[in-house]
Order: C-alpha cells, then sequence, then structure tokens
C-alpha cells in the first residue's frame, strides 16, 4: 500500500495499524480512510503543530511523519497534561496493542501509573523526574508487556488482577474476585471482567476513571460503548460486571486505554453508564473484528 501524503507535508506511511491515536490527538488533522489513517491536512498554526508533534510521538507504529521525515525529540510534548492531576504518557506500544497509558499525580507528591508507554531508558528518566511513582497498575492483560520493567525502574509496585496473572506473574499485588478494592487513599480498583478474564478499572478521587479496553468514549456515536467485537473473554460477563459495578462508579473523566477521552458531569456520566449496561445486555457473542470497532 503507498504512502497518504501531501506535497512536501506531513504523511501517514504503509505501516498505520488503524488504533486512532493519532485521530485523538490531532482531530481535523488526522482523519480515516480505507482501515488506516490519512493526513487530511497539514498544521496551519502553532496549536495544530502541537497536535500533529503530538500524533505522531504517540503513534505506536511510528507511522506519522513531518517534512523533513524524523522526528525532533525536542518537539515530544509528552508527559501531556489532561488537568492538574492526570497526565497523558503518549509513545503508545505495539506490544500493548497501542494502548493509552497516564499518569496519576496524588496530593502528597507521588504518583502512579496507569498502564504504560513503550518501554525506554530515556523515557524512564523523563517520567521519572515528574516525582516519585509508587504503583503501576495494569487494566489487564492485554497491557502488560512492559509492567515490569516500568515498575522496576521506578522502584514501584505492579499491580494485576489474578484473572490475567499469567501476562504479569511477578506481579507485587495481585488483586482478586470481583468486589471493589482499595489501592491507596481515593484510588479505587473495581474488577470488571468482560474484555478479559482479569480486565479492571480503577477509579480515582471520584474524578477519574481509568477504564482500560473495558469501555470508552465512541466519537461515532457520542456515547460511551463497550468494543463487543473485541471482546476476548465473555460479552454476557460484561454485562453482568457493568450491572455489579456501575452503581458504584462516580467519576468526571473517562480515560481509556482504547477509544477517545471525554469529560463531562458525573451526574451525566452516571446515566450514560447505566444505558450502556443496558445496551450491553442485549449483545450477543460475536467473532473478534477489529475493524468493526466503532471510534
Amino acid at each position: 500500500m503507498g504512502e497518504e501524503r501531501l506535497p512536501d507535508g506531513w504523511l501517514v506511511d504503509e505501516r498505520c495499524t488503524n488504533c486512532d491515536v493519532a485521530r485523538q490527538l490531532a482531530p481535523g488533522l488526522i482523519g480515516e480512510a480505507d482501515g488506516r489513517s490519512v493526513v487530511l491536512r497539514d498544521p496551519q498554526s502553532a496549536d495544530e503543530e502541537r497536535q500533529m508533534q503530538a500524533a505522531a510521538h504517540a503513534c505506536p507504529s511510528r507511522s506519522i511523519r513531518p517534512p523533513s521525515g524524523r522526528l525532533d525529540a525536542a518537539r515530544d510534548p509528552f508527559p501531556l497534561a489532561l488537568d492538574d492531576s492526570v497526565l497523558l504518557c503518549g509513545h503508545n506500544s505495539p506490544r500493548t496493542a497501542g494502548a493509552n497509558s497516564y499518569l496519576l499525580r496524588r496530593p502528597d507528591g507521588t504518583a502512579m501509573m496507569v498502564d504504560t508507554p513503550r518501554w525506554s531508558t530515556p523515557l524512564a528518566a523523563r517520567y521519572g523526574r515528574l516525582g516519585t511513582v509508587t504503583d503501576v497498575l495494569l487494566t489487564h492483560r492485554d497491557h502488560a508487556a512492559h509492567g515490569r520493567r516500568w515498575a522496576d525502574s521506578f522502584g514501584a509496585r505492579l499491580w494485576i488482577h489474578e484473572g490475567d496473572l499469567d501476562a504479569a506473574p511477578d506481579a507485587d499485588r495481585v488483586l482478586r474476585g470481583t468486589g471493589p478494592a482499595p489501592i491507596a487513599d481515593g484510588v479505587t480498583a473495581f474488577p470488571l471482567p468482560g474484555h478479559t478474564r482479569g480486565s479492571v478499572v480503577y477509579q480515582a478521587d471520584e474524578r477519574y476513571c481509568f477504564s482500560g479496553d473495558s469501555f470508552y468514549w465512541s466519537r461515532t456515536t457520542g456515547d460511551v460503548e463497550v468494543a463487543d467485537s473485541v471482546t476476548w473473554y465473555s460479552i454476557e460477563e460484561l454485562a453482568a460486571s457493568l450491572a455489579r459495578t456501575v452503581g458504584r462508579l462516580r467519576f468526571e473523566w473517562l480515560l481509556p486505554g482504547h477509544g477517545d477521552r471525554r469529560r463531562l458531569p458525573s451526574d451525566d456520566m452516571a446515566r450514560r453508564l447505566r444505558r450502556l449496561t443496558e445496551r450491553t445486555r442485549t449483545l450477543a457473542p460475536r467473532p473478534v473484528d477489529f475493524t468493526a470497532v466503532r471510534w
């Protein structure tokens, strides 16, 4: 497949896996065509240039290239602050299916990492300078590839649920069962088997929900959705997990591993989650089909 580019401009090359990361970070500049991302137009302002740089430095396949052909590390915007407590890590890894990862700052000056970016020593040094990272929280097996290396680089505890323990058998903390479990003051794990047997969502301060691949914000539908076409364990279990859990969740920020992020009033989020639970009850098992995800 050839390259999609504007003359002497930014391009997306044939390595693109259509993971949606770039389209989240550079809306209006990068779009989708024929099952992959394409450059719609070159940036026309400093803000748009920053968006394109963010998309390029996050892209797990390194498919997005500037006119020079090489990314400039000095223009890497990550970690990128989403608000005063959460930073988007960027540098998504092909070994975690291109998942987003986050740093959650705590009131005592420490931080937690939720899922991980790609591993590199320079990145570890950069994120380590932001403060003491006490915990690396894995949402499920698909995002576990670099967990141990990141946790060891920080001297942090690595967390995973027993249902996905074979993906991180050397984890320091193992979540068990289906009930909520405290991680630290203000941070709670909610096991949500469905996408995988050991999927977990983490809620912080009744403000943030790190949902892994259990649910996400879809730009296509303008709502919270489950990726029923990419459910490795059981869509019926996911429906049961949501029914058991959504009444306990309270947050404004939806921060998924895949799919877009969204901030809404907590009452609005709660209503949407209740409706999502009802919709998920009607879904039947289906073959895995990545092309059917409604980004």
